[in-house]
């Protein structure tokens, strides 16, 4: 598992097996699902001080983060 907090994996365990699922059968889950990674590793890297950012954009990747969590779990739930 990795050190970045959020990761759907953790947030959703119940789901693993749907996520594993709907990102193999399903092209527009996987790229949420990918896209959600990129936001949230951008974001832990900016509240690290890897890479920092203004707190506008990380407002907007957090808010950002928060719309895809939600498409994803709507997905999820629907399968």
């Amino acid at each position: 598992m990795s050190n970045t907090p959020h990761q759907l994996a953790e947030e959703f365990p119940e789901h693993a097996a749907k996520m594993h699922a709907l990102k193999m059968s399903d092209t527009h889950f996987a790229k949420l699902f990918e896209e959600y990674h990129d936001v949230n590793r951008a974001i832990h890297r900016a509240e690290t001080d890897v890479e920092p950012v203004g707190d506008t954009h990380m407002e907007t990747m957090r808010k950002q983060r928060v719309v895809l969590k939600d498409e994803i779990y709507g997905m999820l739930t629907k399968a």
